[in-house]
């Protein structure tokens, strides 16, 4: 989850200056770029529990720690007045904290999947050599695999103990999602408002494929959940007014605008002044620019408030300036550089763009949510028009390497861009999710002890 935007703090004056924002996101082929976001669970090698924010082994100490690889530290204040660090920024990257402390690199907008992809390496090898001074390991799975969600810490920072208080009112697994899962995105560009409606399209109704390419949330307080992904399941149940498959981006006329009325009735949760957050949550961002919100009389939102507010709405696709993919667990660290891979071939190369859409164009609105609903359970197995899941996940892979391919950007070894797809296709040939292969270690090698992924799958 984002922190404070860096966008001015220009008044918004008129509902076309939120269209418009969106617009300027429009860029050349040549300017795209790819960003790759990941979260992962911390925890104490002795005794398996997540760190605490506190303490000599704490995620504060960790972020700490990893200000000797050139990382500024962001402080917020808290109630007390003390700053404390709570994100880290470098080169146009940063790492967050999740609101139980799982650990996020943003990325750096670059060119390649190489690019990226050593990005996150290189992060991973920070993470691990401070964290092994701190007797700490990281997990990449979609959901929490042990400890209960009393048991999770809480992060000091304010946005989370608004959403905390708010999320119960919405649904019942608002609070799951917030303390006990983590995954991997991208973020890619769009050339106008006509590129991003086909790329808004192929991604959301491809994002089932990449939720059930990527299951890996099996358990639940140490014993299968009935889930492959039940990070995914967890967002059926969160808060309606923000999460889901947006079908109304498949009707026609959808556009910026479009976009831009959906954000507006997407309830507030807070808005940022003076370092600290007000709690807004369930307001109107329409009255705010009328300036009716009785917290801030007479206050109208800047550009600023409005960046703000578009990270708190959750679907399976989100609309900034650019296109999240938000359907995918996270995962081991080889498989990290799989998710960008998949949609840059997909959503970067014309023809494959054009073949994607072939292969999702006729799909009924009933037939998108049944994917979508259907995947947490059953991912790869799920029956779909006479076939599975496995069958459109194979024919995607088959069009995103063959983009990758055409877009032709090589390693310094010659290798281009889509052998980072093979583990995904390794999966989809096997038929078998990462999750399952966890199910099928559990009850065998593991005898039923939860505790052995954390020593098998930490990175």
């Amino acid at each position: 989850m984002s922190s404070p935007s860096n966008v001015a703090e220009s008044p918004i004056t008129d509902r076309r200056e939120l269209v418009q924002y969106l617009a300027d996101g429009n860029k050349p082929p040549e300017q795209w770029r790819i960003g790759t976001e990941h979260e992962k669970f911390g925890f104490r090698l002795d005794d398996l529990r997540p760190p605490t924010f506190d303490g000599e082994r704490g995620i504060e100490a960790l972020l700490t720690g990893l200000t000797r690889f050139g990382w500024t530290p962001v402080q917020e204040h808290s109630g007390e007045g003390r700053g404390r660090t709570v994100a880290l920024i470098r080169d146009g990257a940063s790492v967050t904290l999740e609101p139980a402390g799982q650990l996020e690199l943003s990325g750096a907008p670059l060119e390649t999947i190489h690019d990226t992809c050593r990005e996150t390496n290189a992060h991973l090898a920070e993470v691990k050599t401070v964290a092994e001074e701190l007797q700490l390991g990281f997990l990449g799975m979609g959901f929490q695999p042990k400890w209960k969600r009393e048991e999770m810490p809480w992060m000091p920072k304010g946005r989370y103990k608004i959403m905390r208080d708010y999320m119960p009112k919405r649904g019942d697994l608002g609070l799951d999602m917030m303390t006990r899962t983590c995954t991997v995105q991208v973020n890619l560009d769009f050339a106008s408002e006509a590129d991003m409606v086909k790329k808004f399209r192929v991604s959301l109704a491809l994002q089932p494929i990449a939720t059930a390419l990527f299951a890996d949330s099996p358990f639940k307080e140490g014993q299968p959940n009935g889930y492959l992904s039940y990070r995914s399941h967890i967002w059926t149940d969160t808060d309606p007014d923000r999460t889901g498959m947006l079908d109304f981006v498949f009707e026609d006329g959808f556009g910026f605008e479009r976009y831009v009325d959906y954000l507006l009735d997407v309830p507030m949760y807070f808005a940022y002044r003076d370092g600290r957050y007000v709690d807004l949550s369930g307001r109107s961002f329409v009255d705010f620019m009328h300036g009716r919100l009785d917290a801030l009389p007479g206050e109208r939102p800047t550009m600023r408030d409005w960046s703000d507010h578009m990270t708190t709405a959750f679907p399976e696709v989100r609309l900034k300036k650019y296109l999240e993919m938000r359907g995918a667990d996270g995962g081991p660290w080889g498989r990290l550089c799989a998710l960008p891979a998949f949609w840059v071939g997909l959503l970067y190369d014309d023809a494959a763009l054009d073949a994607a859409w072939d292969l999702v164009r006729d799909f009924s609105m009933a037939e998108r949510n049944a994917l979508r609903d259907g995947v947490p359970r059953h991912a790869l197995k799920l029956p779909f028009r006479g076939g599975t899941v496995r069958d459109l996940a194979l024919e995607a892979l088959k069009i995103s390497a063959a983009g990758l391919q055409r877009r032709a950007r090589r390693n310094a070894s010659g290798a281009d861009e889509s052998r980072f797809l093979e583990p995904l296709i390794e999966l989809a040939q096997a038929n078998e999710t990462p999750a399952e292969r966890k199910l099928a270690l559990f009850h065998g090698a593991w005898q039923g002890n939860i505790d052995r992924v954390f020593e098998e799958f930490a990175y």
